[in-house]
């Protein structure tokens, strides 16, 4: 799926796939870095962080092994609840791991924020960020965040594993959808 796809759905291409492409090389090289000698546990969060999780994770030289959460904190809505629940919970244990949780976007940082300290009460000799996106204004807690690809706005963006409705999410850009696509 790509621009012409969309129609009049599109207002604006806000990062392209080949700017995402660059920044995340520039991740995965910080990555490796800080990571030199240590072998690393990849933590995506589904769904949205499908997309970075595969492209940062074959750019990355770090010996790793990925695993997968499913955390919730938005119920019916578009803001978050702060509320958080566990959908799917990893399969490996992360006692003594250092971990990197993978994801595709922080806003409030409600939920981030919860998971992290969550993975090191299970033992994880240590927990990072990295997301290809953050809304610096959108913030309720303040999270440190290792590895930050772009901040954005505080617009509703998708593409690049962002949905609206469980669609778009194929899209190989970041972009803004048209107000009469989410106005009812």
């Amino acid at each position: 799926m790509d621009t012409t796809d969309m129609g009049d759905e599109l207002k604006d291409v806000l990062i392209t796939a080949d700017q995402l492409d660059q920044r995340l090389q520039e991740m995965a090289a910080d990555i490796d870095r800080d990571y030199a000698g240590k072998e690393l546990l990849l933590v995506g969060v589904l769904r949205g962080a499908v997309m970075v999780m595969a492209d940062l994770s074959r750019k990355i030289h770090t010996p790793s092994q990925m695993d997968w959460m499913a955390v919730s904190s938005y119920g019916s809505g578009t803001k978050s609840s702060g509320v958080v629940r566990i959908l799917k919970d990893l399969d490996q244990d992360v006692t003594g791991r250092d971990v990197l949780i993978v994801e595709d976007i922080i806003d409030s940082g409600l939920t981030l924020s919860w998971l992290r300290a969550n993975l090191l009460s299970r033992g994880a000799n240590s927990v990072r960020i990295a997301t290809a996106l953050r809304k610096p204004a959108a913030a309720k807690v303040d999270v440190d965040v290792a590895y930050v690809g772009f901040e954005i706005p505080d617009e509703f963006v998708v593409g690049y594993g962002l949905d609206y409705a469980e669609k778009y999410r194929n899209l190989p850009f970041v972009g803004t959808l048209a107000p009469h696509v989410y106005a009812h």
